[in-house]
């Protein structure tokens, strides 16, 4: 059984798989970023993510209005919209790929590799949700979800393994050609040149905003994840026009933004280079699950995972994707210790957003940002 003693401070957070890899970060270099609160990664399935811009016009040329959107779905390489008046608009993903973020034509991870549970739609039948647990912690905080009935799972077949593996195997071989030839022409996909610990200490010692800048944000790398503005001592990174800006002076020797980036270099003991051979790299088991009293996208497990770690007091909030209440279907994160939220909350939202951010928010009782 997991504790149900509260830890202080803790918290599960859900993201996609560059969220999982700052989230990493953060824990690995805590003797340089300080302790971090996430103590639970709960990561998504992830193939691509959209510009909200670019979405919004996207559909505005196709007489769509984005209010009139109930709920967006990524299946048979088709973007489906599901409209007010039982409406339905469906779109390719081909047609689709110029609203596409271009960070994310250089991500090798399809399954939230360093997550503690992976969950996604593919693979298991409809209704159900595929959990691929990587971890100790995963493997007991599913197995406990499903003793409270928060979760039922079942094995998962061979022929849904399979299909999750093609996926993955897809997107590391189309990436890493994207990769090649963006190093070609003298663009350097930094967070693939892993390197020994000690040596990453040393590349990264002396690299503050203006090299995240260069080496990132410029050369659209940037995952808008928030991980720089949250971890910035004198608060004067700030994301402004959809990317990360400088407002005011970098004290001298700081480098925090660079570290915690899921984009700059990585050491080996986070990420492997054998990663790139490995469909799903590591993890302890793959099954099917659903949650049923929630009612929602893929079978609602994450969201039922997340009210478990809050109503059986293992963390003290989660971070999740809200929609914004003034802009339709903008993703919003927020920071939350009420299960009401996270249900809202519930259904992807395939748009960017900086999902750490709302970390800052833990001592003043606002998590909206």
């Amino acid at each position: 059984m997991v504790e149900t003693t509260t830890k202080p401070g803790k918290v599960a957070m859900v993201g996609t798989p560059c969220h999982m890899i700052a989230a990493a970060k953060l824990e690995k270099s805590s003797d340089i970023l300080g302790e971090t609160p996430i103590d639970i990664k709960i990561g998504l399935f992830c193939m691509e993510n959209f510009s909200y811009s670019y979405m919004k016009k996207l559909l505005e040329e196709n007489n769509i209005d984005i209010n009139n959107v109930k709920e967006c779905r990524i299946e048979k390489n088709f973007l489906w919209f599901y409209l007010e008046e039982e409406k339905l608009f469906k779109i390719p993903i081909e047609k689709a790929k110029s609203c596409i973020r271009k960070n994310c034509n250089i991500c090798m991870d399809f399954t939230s590799e360093l997550s503690d549970v992976s969950i996604g739609s593919v693979g298991s039948e409809k209704g159900w949700s595929t959990i691929i647990i990587r971890t100790d912690k995963g493997l007991e905080l599913v197995r406990n979800a499903e003793q409270h009935k928060y979760i039922k799972t079942k094995a998962i077949e061979e022929s849904g393994i399979q299909i999750i593996k093609k996926l993955a195997n897809k997107k590391k071989k189309e990436n890493l050609e994207e990769i090649t030839k963006r190093e070609r022409v003298g663009r350097p996909v930094i967070y693939r040149r892993q390197m020994p610990p000690e040596k990453y200490i040393e590349e990264v010692l002396k690299c503050q905003f203006q090299d995240l800048k260069g080496d990132v944000i410029d050369i659209g790398a940037c995952v808008l994840c928030g991980a720089c503005n949250y971890v910035c001592p004198e608060e004067i990174i700030q994301i402004q026009d959809r990317k990360p800006q400088l407002n005011g002076k970098c004290p001298e020797g700081c480098n925090l933004c660079y570290v915690a980036c899921p984009r700059t270099y990585i050491p080996d003991d986070i990420l492997s280079k054998k990663a790139d051979k490995k469909p799903l790299v590591d993890y302890i088991e793959i099954l099917s699950a659903k949650a049923p009293m929630i009612k929602g996208q893929n079978g609602g497990v994450a969201t039922a995972l997340l009210n478990y770690t809050l109503s059986e007091n293992l963390v003290e909030n989660v971070v999740i994707i809200d929609k914004s209440d003034s802009e339709a279907w903008k993703p919003e994160a927020i920071i939350t210790n009420n299960t009401t939220d996270v249900i809202k909350a519930a259904g992807t939202k395939y748009a960017a957003c900086n999902v750490f951010t709302p970390l800052k928010k833990l001592n003043n009782g606002n998590g909206r940002v």
